[in-house]
């Protein structure tokens, strides 16, 4: 159930003016479009004079968002990244005086799916099947994806620009005379409305990097390493990247917990970064700048991506767009001392 306050801030005005233009307050003068506009929202959100005065004032389900991840607990531990969505989630849904809820995580047996219907929106972050996505829809079609790569046209949407920074990173290599590159990444993978994960190559990061490689000639060269996305993993692929005659004499690893993973395989290899090979990744996490050689990584801010579905959702709430739209979140190219020329 919202409150005069909730009102007042997602209408950018004072608790007071809220109060005064819903008691038809005479002697109140206000801007009109103003007065509609806090109406409007007063509305929108089922406000009620007498629930608010006799009841508990707590954020109702009409201004509650509801959040699924296709993620499991550790890969959230695990991984800062999607940490910091969450955290932007939780920061702009408090500014704007809405209530954050995790209905379920994709993996979980029991889904109560039913109970979407009576939200005012439902945040989804990760790669979902399309059976998925209609069974959320067919309960809350007030639907915000982040981190996924769906073409589908209903659904608001906000990705990432790693295809267009995969082709920027191998440029930059390019330029330094690199042309035997690697690649090493995860696997993609879709969770589907049983929570099983339905695994794929056609990952965004590793499609580019193979598109790049074949329009600039170097087929010969292309070889893509692909596993989970731990640091284990990114040993046992930096290893047979080695291995490799001729050996790359620069890689592209698809995440910094993958990257350690080949530091160390590097590392155990007697080679050095970058005199023997170039290493460059994608997160830019806090001990990137830390390592030896400081790594060279891409930057998303992913707690902005964060906010910016809740931005999302709270208009769709408050039902000031209807258009779905897709965002594209620019990220930036770190450079550190792990590039250097072709050796």
């Amino acid at each position: 159930m919202a409150s005069i306050r909730d009102i007042a801030k997602m209408a950018g005005v004072s608790a007071a003016s809220v109060s005064r233009i819903l008691n038809n307050d005479p002697t109140f003068r206000i801007n009109e479009n103003t007065r509609n506009r806090v109406i409007d929202i007063a509305n929108k959100v089922n406000y009620s004079a007498d629930k608010n005065r006799h009841g508990v004032r707590s954020v109702g389900d009409d201004l509650t968002i509801a959040l699924i991840v296709r993620h499991s607990k550790e890969s959230e531990i695990n991984d800062p990244y999607f940490q910091y969505i969450r955290l932007g989630i939780e920061k702009e849904a408090a500014k704007w005086r809405l209530r954050v809820l995790q209905a379920f995580r994709m993996h979980d047996e029991d889904k109560d799916w039913a109970q979407l219907a009576k939200y005012g929106a439902v945040i989804m972050i990760g790669d979902m099947t399309n059976d998925a996505l209609d069974r959320i829809t067919s309960y809350n079609q007030k639907l915000i994806l982040v981190d996924n790569y769906t073409n589908h046209p209903q659904y608001d949407c906000i990705q990432t620009d790693f295809n267009v920074k995969t082709h920027e990173l191998l440029d930059h290599l390019y330029q330094k005379g690199h042309e035997n590159i690697a690649f090493i990444g995860g696997v993609g993978s879709k969770v589907n409305i049983e929570g099983k994960s339905v695994r794929y190559k056609e990952e965004i990061r590793s499609e580019n990097y193979r598109e790049w490689m074949k329009l600039h000639n170097l087929e010969n060269f292309s070889t893509i390493y692909q596993g989970s996305w731990i640091t284990e993993t990114g040993i046992e692929l930096g290893k047979k990247m080695l291995a490799k005659n001729p050996r790359p004499t620069a890689v592209i690893v698809a995440s910094d917990p993958m990257a350690v993973g080949v530091y160390r395989a590097i590392s155990d290899a007697n080679l050095k970064i970058p005199e023997d090979i170039s290493v460059v990744s994608f997160d830019d996490i806090s001990m990137a700048k830390f390592m030896i050689p400081a790594l060279s990584s891409v930057r998303m801010n992913a707690e902005e991506m964060g906010r910016l579905a809740v931005s999302l959702a709270k208009e769709r709430i408050l039902g000031e767009r209807t258009m779905p739209i897709r965002v594209t979140c620019a990220s930036e190219l770190v450079l550190r001392e792990s590039i250097g020329k072709c050796p």
